[in-house]
């Protein structure tokens, strides 16, 4: 069975799809001086492009890891990850505190998705 990868670097690939599965590496913001809204809308951005990408979208979510680094942002990601579902479409979901890699970013996802 083949691994199809998607921008594949040294370190990482942004996404790898095998199976009919598409599983995505951790997502954080371009522009990293946006509040948490800012931050979070430009990762869901992401997302969808890698989705789309993969012949799959938002819908087909099958599970996904939220990264805060501060759990005071909690609300505001939550309101831009609800605006952005779509009804009745709410895939699993973990939301965890995190110290991540840079320290200007606020937010990171990573979801898997059928295909």
């Amino acid at each position: 069975m083949t691994v199809q990868r998607f921008d594949v670097g040294t370190r990482l690939s942004e996404m790898a799809v095998h199976q009919g599965v598409c599983y995505l590496a951790g997502q954080v913001a371009g522009d990293a001086t946006q509040d948490i809204r800012g931050q979070a809308r430009q990762v869901l951005a992401a997302i969808d492009a890698l989705l789309a990408r993969a012949g799959s979208d938002k819908s087909r979510i099958l599970m996904c890891q939220i990264f805060l680094s501060d759990l005071a942002d909690f609300g505001g990601m939550n309101e831009v990850w609800e605006a952005w579902l779509p009804a009745g479409q709410a895939p699993p979901r973990a939301t965890v505190l995190a110290q991540l890699a840079k320290p200007q970013w606020k937010v990171e996802m990573v979801v898997t998705a059928a295909v």
